[in-house]
């Protein structure tokens, strides 16, 4: 047995350094941004930042909320549209596809609104969101 000194203990992680404001508003506004692919990039930037800069917790949280929303919605529009099929022998088939086309304009339009806010500073609150996540 070799007499050998234990390995001196793992360094304790460091919690990442805060943001600065313009990397926060950065971060913040892109959280928004990325509304237009979809939650995603809202969840990602949420979780990566959101104890690092107080404005992109924030932002970042009303996107990703606004996007549950909307999936939401998409899923609802799936089964109306299911049963309109149903009931109207498929004719509803031509004319369904109007209503999921209308909540993705809505999505991008608001992504964008909110984005533009974001991006100089200032927060934005969607009209309609189910705020899950607080």
């Amino acid at each position: 047995m070799s007499d050998s000194a234990p390995p001196p203990p793992a360094p304790e992680p460091q919690p990442a350094a805060p943001l600065a404001h313009d990397q926060d508003v950065l971060w913040g506004s892109l959280a928004q941004l990325g509304g237009i692919v979809g939650p995603l990039p809202s969840l990602i930037i949420w979780l990566v930042f959101k104890d690092r800069g107080p404005f992109t917790n924030v932002e970042a949280k009303e996107g990703l909320n606004f996007q549950i929303t909307a999936i939401i919605a998409y899923v609802a529009i799936v089964i109306v549209n299911m049963v309109l099929a149903l009931v109207t022998f498929g004719f509803w088939g031509y004319v369904g596809w109007l209503l999921p086309t209308a909540l993705w304009v809505t999505v991008v339009v608001f992504s964008i609104l909110a984005y533009l806010k974001a991006k100089d500073g200032v927060h934005y609150r969607y009209p309609f969101a189910i705020r899950l996540i607080k």
